[in-house]
């Protein structure tokens, strides 16, 4: 007989969906969360990111040998990095140089290189950065924030596992918007099989950090999101986040970032107003590359 072992390629995605126990308290709904720190470099940024490198080489926009270039918050930079190591490209990550040890060291690991921009200078920083480095024949930018296979991932992938795993049931689904590409995805294969249901996103308030989620500014709003496609979008507060986050440890054994804190935040909220109600958050990465921060106490 012979086995066929799965590549680490094949291990992304057909993550766990989990139903939270005590947080939610007494209630008639479900309230269940997506684990995609599951994936192989620990977060749901493993999907688009292997996604945009194969379907780049399918259309022949990128070959063996090439130097892909990349701004990151961190999450899809540690996917970027696992992706171009398993097919065997050149990674150059841009991110501001307030990101964690952990993000950073693990970038590296993968065979990464880094280069810095200023707290100050931030992801629109690092995104000029990015196209003016492609510009000056440095590389190719993959561009998540524009880039249609950042989507498509979730649309072939993390909306047909939530509507699987909930066997059709789901009327809420909850996510934080960074590039935007997760909720845009899962929205559009959603609202195909029931347009009832509801797509909530995360943004953090004026003046929160919440890493890996933003409000972008008018001018540097992923071109990859639309509007049309999110119900109702939640401002959350960056104490609540991370006490939800540490809650989510403590009380239910999830160990998590803080815009995952946020999204459960959000769901818990939206549980309260409603009843009977099948409430699907995503839970993004794990918690061990915030260690650093402290803001686990």
């Amino acid at each position: 007989m012979t086995i066929q072992y799965p590549t680490i390629a094949e291990c992304v995605g057909r993550t766990p969906l989990v139903r939270l126990q005590r947080l939610p308290g007494n209630t008639t709904n479900t309230v269940l969360v997506k684990l995609e720190g599951n994936n192989p470099a620990g977060s749901v940024k493993d999907r688009p990111a292997l996604s945009m490198i194969t379907r780049a080489e399918l259309r022949g926009d990128i070959q063996a040998g090439d130097t892909l270039i990349e701004a990151t918050s961190g999450n899809t930079g540690i996917a970027l990095a696992m992706a171009a190591a398993i097919r065997g490209y050149r990674m150059i990550l841009i991110m501001p140089d307030n990101s964690t040890a952990e993000r950073k060291a693990a970038m590296t690991a993968y065979g990464a290189e880094l280069i810095l921009v200023s707290k100050e200078e931030g992801m629109e920083g690092a995104r000029d950065l990015a196209l003016s480095m492609q510009a000056a024949g440095k590389g190719k930018v993959l561009d998540q924030f524009a880039n249609g296979d950042n989507p498509e991932a979730h649309y072939q992938g993390t909306g047909p596992e939530i509507w699987e795993q909930t066997g059709g049931t789901i009327t809420h689904f909850v996510s934080s918007m960074g590039t935007t590409g997760t909720i845009m995805g899962v929205s559009r294969y959603l609202k195909e099989q029931n347009p009832s249901v509801q797509i909530v996103g995360l943004q953090p308030m004026e003046g929160a950090s919440i890493p890996g989620i933003r409000r972008w500014p008018e001018e540097y709003l992923p071109k990859i999101y639309q509007a049309q496609r999110v119900d109702q979008i939640v401002d959350m507060s960056q104490g609540e986040a991370e006490e939800t986050m540490r809650r989510l440890a403590r009380e239910e054994g999830i160990f998590c970032g803080v815009s995952s804190g946020g999204a459960v935040a959000a769901a818990l909220n939206l549980s309260r107003e409603l009843e009977h109600a099948v409430i699907v958050a995503i839970i993004c990465d794990r918690g061990d590359r915030y260690l650093s921060t402290g803001v686990f106490g």
